[in-house]
């Protein structure tokens, strides 16, 4: 019999954090005016540019950090071929060890949430969904009864979930800041959301949970240390999907609330950062646009001894 304590997404993500002793998670953001023009003249089509340049990305850092983080929509873009392409660098990332978090922001109402959990969230078997992931983004923007199927399909297979909370971008005060009446009084709509997702990830049982976390996370930015701190206070069951690391802005020092006194309960996403890293300083006149290769290993390698000064990690 499986011990479901040992494929659960949350045990399986922090074997790896502790294999790899980094949090370090990289973006696979292929975007199309910015793929190295070596490989765009050698691909058949945009959508094998793309495959390929995350395919070569996917095996340089595959053997430095825990997970990658495919971008849906820069696959979607080009149509049944973008998509089939997606789906082969995902078996590609699990084959090398990976963990995949697919980034595809999936939301809806009843049946429509548990199609999009199915076909998109596979968890410890890669075979169980046609784009295997082993977590998922989803937006909760249509109410908590939309994130139910995406939950349930996750405890199923030992997948994970990353639920938008308090986003990277400029504007996104403009909604989750809403102020709501609640029975510990009025707070913003982002911590409500928040602790709804810890209050589901503490009531987990025992095996389905790893250094006290469960698997359903919360996508914080980098960009809002402040609200970052906050909620890793607020939400101590609840593991944190960080972007806004990097290109955006958000550095080390922004993303040491993250982390508990053992270096675990988050991932720090950098996209544009490492697989773009060729063409911004210090890397473009080190490496240059043909070895662009070798700038995204620098530049991985910069990412991962940036986190361990604020993250104390530990194999225990």
């Amino acid at each position: 019999m499986t011990d479901r304590s040992a494929t659960t997404y949350i045990a399986r993500l922090h074997s790896a954090i502790a294999t790899k002793q980094t949090a370090a998670l990289v973006g696979l953001d292929p975007h199309r005016h910015l793929l190295p023009a070596s490989v765009r003249e050698a691909a058949s089509s945009e959508a094998a540019a793309a495959e390929t340049f995350c395919r070569t990305v996917i095996d340089i850092v595959a053997d430095r950090v825990p997970a990658v983080k495919p971008q849906a929509a820069f696959f979607e873009q080009f149509g049944p071929d973008g998509v089939a392409a997606l789906q082969r660098v995902m078996r590609h990332a699990r084959e090398a060890g990976l963990l995949v978090v697919l980034d595809a922001k999936r939301g809806d109402i009843g049946s429509t949430a548990k199609a999009y959990a199915a076909g998109l969230l596979a968890g410890h078997d890669a075979d169980a969904a046609p784009l295997p992931a082993d977590a998922l983004t989803v937006s909760p923007y249509l109410g908590p009864d939309t994130l139910e199927p995406f939950v349930e399909r996750a405890r199923e297979v030992g997948g994970g979930l990353y639920v938008l909370v308090r986003t990277s971008n400029p504007e996104s005060a403009a909604f989750q800041d809403a102020r709501l009446a609640s029975d510990e009084g009025e707070q913003p709509l982002y911590r409500s959301i928040g602790r709804r997702l810890d209050r589901w990830n503490a009531e987990l049982p025992d095996a389905e949970r790893s250094r006290g976390y469960g698997s359903i996370g919360a996508v914080i930015g980098a960009t809002y240390p402040a609200e970052l701190a906050e909620l890793r206070a607020a939400m101590p069951a609840t593991p944190l999907l960080i972007p806004g690391y990097g290109s955006q802005g958000g550095g080390a020092d922004d993303v040491a609330a993250a982390f508990d006194a053992a270096g675990y309960g988050a991932l720090i996403n950098s996209s544009r950062g490492i697989l773009f890293a060729a063409t911004k300083e210090p890397y473009a006149s080190q490496f240059g646009p043909d070895r662009w290769p070798e700038a995204v290993s620098a530049a991985t390698d910069a990412m991962i001894a940036d986190l361990a000064a604020v993250s104390a990690l530990s194999r225990d």
